[in-house]
């Protein structure tokens, strides 16, 4: 029996942060090393930070990595264990995103990525080129600094594996888990055991199920050892790294790491058997049979044993139960380790939401809140680092420890309810009632005072003065009076925000929160620079219906039973006057229901349809629920108000990224903002569609008989939503 103890990591890495760095990757060696394991692997670009972004154009950035690595064989870090580290390297001019592996003080290989990220939130190609030379290793010249330091001039550098005495490995890196073609197949084929994935991937709600997935195929597939590791944290993005490394055997997953957390180091280990992956590929006659004509991969010889003989009481790791949150968890626990990195590194003193006692602003509240919780549960297990950073932020005096959320709360979070006249008592005392739940230090501050002196200041200019709707006015009245109370709270918030701090005697600033959700954005259902404007914001990412299901969650699980009451309310901007035949809803100001924003969010940017192929596709799920000309009705009214607003997003509050039709302009959804609105040939297509279907009988057909139909389909497997449905997403 061959056993093998391997270790892989989650670390919070911070890009360009290289001394925050090289800690980490230190500690993280050392902690494998006291588990007695002999290999290690860390993240992708662990010594950089993956989110460098074009810091990585810098010669600096590649030169700091060198020097870092250096740092590392110096020591006796690697000794007796093998250790991947991700790092770029320059070769021949061109920049490679690479692992480097290394023991007893030398580097054995670089393994240069083949597949590079370049979708949604990745744009590697923009610094890195792939290695795309697989028939043979090159000799890499080593830095003349790390040279001479470790007594080494050049290393193998390329695609092939490592074949030690008593066992064979390669690398994959992040992307190529996910490709058609994945290296790990002809290495496999090749007779490597151990694959080690050395990754940067962010969070994103109801995806961690994907990436376990396709750890366990790799393995259930070709057999083997998959180490996966991971970064954890905002590394000074939009991005939550989710960590989550992993272990897995044969299919089975043995070693599995938090997902969300608040550490900047957590190390996993197992002990595998290799012979056992020898046992499970030979027992496969297709495996057998392609493995005897394969094609031959490089391979660098290296002459040290890995694995441990059989003794009595050494035990294999067993399969463990995989880990998964649900998508309320994900939105309580993702968005509150992004904020609390971002606070600590950003040395702000805490942070200032407005809150309304609506569903957005109180989710934001409820994750604050979530996050003092979190703080305070790592300090109670011995966390010294999460300690120190509490400690600090919250300005306690010599001998004081934090011990109740609450309390810090208090502290750090600052709330601040800013209603006018048309403010219901109702707002008003959810939020109230929230912030005590919470902890925050809450205010109640009346601007009708402030709006006023502008409408005056209006009148005098103009001779004019402006009217609601409901009181006779024109839309371009009743717009202007809701931007200037929107506007008024924005300004308001980042003078409180920067000032509060000085009138409690306290050092720093806080940084003011946003509450405006992904499908606000989308459709444009904010006001430019009103309270949307901030500087961050952890739910620009999450549909209204997440939200509303994570209020129902928090309300039992975070012991804010307010939130209760905030979720059965229905959405309302309260920027218009309320009168007993009239009050302000959201859904009727936007013409259209947040599910069905959810619906046109995903087929737009999802699914990549244009407004001739969302109709096309809506006219099948809602058949039998509306007319094709209702249907056309509704796709044209989104994407009018789409483009009309597309300029919004430029000026987005960089948000948490947790949502796949995310409309961010900065870097994940890229498009023009300036648009023709009447779009007149997309329109006059779907305007002959609806004629054309409307002489096809089967668009006659009653609603009861195209039920029955779809039900005879949908027991035959076709994918349709059911006439009447309560969720019209559901098809896609």
């Amino acid at each position: 029996m061959r056993l093998l103890r391997v270790a892989t990591c989650n670390l919070n890495q911070w890009a360009m942060d290289f001394d925050t760095n090289l800690r980490n990757v230190k500690e993280s060696i050392a902690r494998a090393k006291a588990a007695g394991a002999a290999i290690r692997v860390g993240p992708e670009l662990e010594l950089t930070g993956y989110g460098c972004e074009d810091h990585f154009l810098e010669q600096d950035t590649t030169a700091h990595a060198w020097e870092c690595l250096r740092d590392i064989l110096t020591g006796d870090h690697t000794d007796n264990i093998l250790c991947s580290i991700g790092m770029p390297v320059i070769f021949n001019s061109v920049r490679y995103n690479c692992q480097v592996f290394c023991m007893n003080r030398k580097i054995i290989m670089i393994r240069p990525k083949m597949s590079l990220a370049n979708d949604g939130n990745y744009r590697e190609f923009r610094w890195f080129s792939a290695w795309t030379f697989k028939d043979e290793i090159v000799e890499f010249q080593l830095p003349i600094e790390v040279s001479e330091a470790i007594s080494q001039d050049t290393v193998p550098f390329g695609y092939g594996y490592m074949q030690f005495l008593d066992v064979s490995l390669a690398a994959e890196t992040c992307e190529e888990l996910f490709t058609a073609n994945a290296p790990r197949i002809d290495l496999a084929l090749n007779g490597v055991e151990v694959f080690m994935n050395a990754s940067g991937s962010h969070h994103q709600l109801r995806k961690l199920n994907l990436r376990i997935d396709s750890i366990r195929n790799a393995t259930q597939t070709c057999g083997g050892v998959y180490m996966y590791a991971n970064q954890q944290g905002c590394d000074g993005g939009r991005l939550y790294y989710d960590g989550c490394c992993c272990i897995a055997v044969n299919g089975d997953l043995v070693a599995q790491g938090s997902q969300f957390s608040l550490k900047d180091v957590e190390v996993m280990d197992a002990l595998v058997d290799l012979d056992a992956v020898s046992s499970y590929r030979a027992s496969v006659s297709s495996f057998r049979e392609q493995a005897s004509h394969r094609t031959n991969v490089p391979f660098v010889k290296v002459p040290y044993k890995l694995c441990q003989s059989f003794r009595n009481g050494m035990v294999p790791t067993s399969p463990v139960q995989v880990m998964y949150h649900c998508p309320e968890e994900e939105i309580a626990f993702g968005p509150s380790c992004w904020l609390w990195d971002y606070l600590r590194r950003s040395q702000a003193a805490g942070f200032l939401l407005p809150l309304s006692g609506g569903a957005d602003s109180s989710s934001v509240a409820a994750i604050v809140g979530c996050m003092c919780q979190l703080v305070i549960k790592d300090i109670e297990k011995g966390d010294e680092q999460v300690k120190a950073d509490a400690l600090r932020i919250g300005q306690y005096k010599d001998g004081e420890i934090p011990t109740d959320s609450r309390e810090l709360a208090k502290r750090l979070f600052y709330t601040v309810y800013m209603g006018t006249e048309n403010s219901s008592e109702d707002t008003r005392s959810r939020a109230k009632r929230l912030a005590e739940e919470i902890g925050s230090f809450h205010l109640n501050v009346p601007i009708d005072s402030v709006v006023s002196v502008f409408l005056s200041l209006f009148e005098t200019l103009t001779g004019k003065r402006p009217r609601y709707k409901v009181d006779g006015g024109s839309n371009a009245e009743n717009l202007g009076l809701q931007n200037i109370q929107a506007r008024i709270r924005m300004v308001l918030a980042f003078m409180m925000a920067s000032l509060m701090p000085w009138v409690h005697n306290k050092s720093g600033f806080y940084l003011v929160l946003g509450s405006s959700n992904v499908d606000e954005g989308l459709r444009g259902y904010l006001t430019k620079y009103d309270c949307s404007s901030a500087d961050i914001n952890p739910i620009g990412s999450v549909s209204k219906q997440d939200l509303r299901a994570f209020l129902r969650w928090a309300a039992i699980h975070l012991k804010y039973s307010s939130l209760a009451e905030v979720e059965s309310a229905p959405p309302t901007a309260e920027l218009e006057p309320i009168r007993a035949n009239y009050n302000q809803l959201d859904e009727v100001d936007m013409g259209m229901t947040y599910e069905e924003l959810s619906v046109y969010g995903r087929l737009r940017k999802i699914f990549r349809c244009g407004p001739v192929s969302m109709f096309q596709n809506l006219c099948h799920s809602w058949c039998g629920r509306l007319s094709p000309s209702e249907v056309a009705d509704k796709v044209k009214h989104f994407f009018k108000y789409y483009a009309i607003n597309r300029h919004k997003m430029t000026v987005l509050t960089p948000s948490y990224h947790a949502e796949s039709y995310s409309p961010e302009d900065n870097r994940f959804d890229l498009r023009q903002f300036l648009y023709n609105t009447r779009w007149p040939y997309q329109f006059r297509k779907i305007n002959e569609l609806v004629q054309e279907m409307g002489k096809d009988s089967k668009w006659d057909t009653p609603a009861e008989e195209q039920l029955a139909a779809q039900t005879s389909a949908q027991g035959s497997g076709m994918g349709v939503v059911a006439a009447g449905s309560a969720n019209p997403s559901a098809g896609f």
